[in-house]
């Protein structure tokens, strides 16, 4: 017999027991939510924790330096020299990692891609402020992708010429290019490198026009001048020392803002009346972006005690560069700085890479 509200009532009762089993399920959701957002709170001030623990703690693993220029090269035995000190001072080893190759972009992208935890560091020098300006598709920001930790050293071009050139100074070289334009050339270690740029630099400031004679290396530069293949070229102390000293090459000006410690007697650029021509190779310690503020300032303090030792302080000395030293934020704003200096001077001189 059929009653029709025996049946509302039925789906009434059953209505009330699902409504009855949801409210209880929501209210289960509603704790495994809040169950769930409680654990992930306490996930993340453990988290927290265990990195504060970490950067508290740091270094308890050897660190890495990536050179990325091959072994036996400058940037390379900087590293070296600086090596056993650093370790020491860390209390870890640090282990050279030369990663050569496309002008320094190879391991420098290594870096910048490493854990930003302090365990990487990469090892840059004028090349990375040169770079934006020479390669078109650089795989990665040269400032916004790296921590800049300290500056470490620098080495001033100077520019030397050949006994045999008609010039003892600078005004002198440059009155000698102007009553000869384009006679005279210069040598360099390839297209885009710091000799090079910096003979285009003298060029445009000085006003001169001279021929740019590029080398797979400022070696064999060097070499051609000395026997009066070519009138000058721009390099490190390293490389000109002992020939300046015995008279094979005449040392017209350092290319910088201070005389070199090893050529006292020879002036800077502004000395003999051209500022502004102020190059080199300088060299400076980069952690990947977003490393944390307090490691990158630990590893730039023990980078700047271990360079004021002296011991390691004369032997950097003896090497013809100079210990510079700074915070990271100066580092970075130098970078800047340089990566505008060389665009300008890439552009005027339509410098090509190799």
């Amino acid at each position: 017999m059929f009653r029709p509200g025996a049946q509302i009532i039925a789906r009434v009762g059953n209505s009330l027991a699902v409504a009855s089993r949801g409210f209880v399920t929501m209210r289960n959701m509603q704790t495994n939510s809040y169950r769930s957002a409680a654990l992930a709170v306490v996930f993340c001030f453990a988290c927290d924790a265990a990195h504060a623990a970490d950067v508290a703690s740091f270094p308890t693993k050897p660190i890495r330096l990536i050179v990325p220029f091959a072994p036996a090269g400058s940037a390379d035995a900087l590293a070296r020299t600086m090596q056993p000190a650093l370790s020491e001072a860390f209390g870890q080893t640090l282990v050279i990692d030369n990663r050569p190759g496309a002008s320094s972009t190879i391991g420098t992208d290594m870096g910048a891609k490493a854990a930003p935890d302090g365990y990487t560091l990469i090892l840059a020098t004028t090349t990375h402020a040169v770079n934006p300006s020479l390669i078109a598709k650089l795989p990665f920001d040269t400032v916004k992708d790296f921590s800049a930790v300290s500056l470490v050293v620098s080495q001033p071009n100077i520019l030397v010429v050949h006994p045999a050139v008609a010039a003892k100074s600078v005004k002198e070289l440059v009155a000698l290019a102007k009553a000869k334009p384009g006679t005279l050339n210069f040598a360099s270690g390839g297209n885009g490198s710091s000799p090079h740029l910096s003979g285009e630099l003298f060029k445009i400031v000085a006003g001169i026009q001279i021929t740019h004679v590029p080398y797979k290396s400022s070696g064999p530069g060097v070499t051609d001048v000395i026997g009066g293949h070519v009138q000058m070229i721009f390099a490190g102390p390293l490389a000109l020392e002992q020939h300046i000293k015995n008279g094979r090459l005449r040392a017209l000006a350092v290319a910088d803002k201070r005389r070199s410690g090893v050529l006292p007697d020879v002036p800077t650029m502004t000395e003999a009346g051209y500022p502004g021509v102020e190059t080199g190779t300088w060299y400076g310690i980069l952690a990947p972006a977003r490393t944390p503020a307090t490691i990158v300032n630990q590893v730039q303090r023990t980078i700047v005690r271990v360079l004021e030792a002296p011991e390691l302080k004369s032997r950097i000395l003896n090497q013809g560069v100079d210990i510079v030293g700074s915070s990271p934020a100066e580092f970075e704003k130098f970078i800047i700085t340089e990566v505008a200096k060389w665009s300008r001077v890439v552009k005027t001189a339509g410098v090509r890479a190799d």
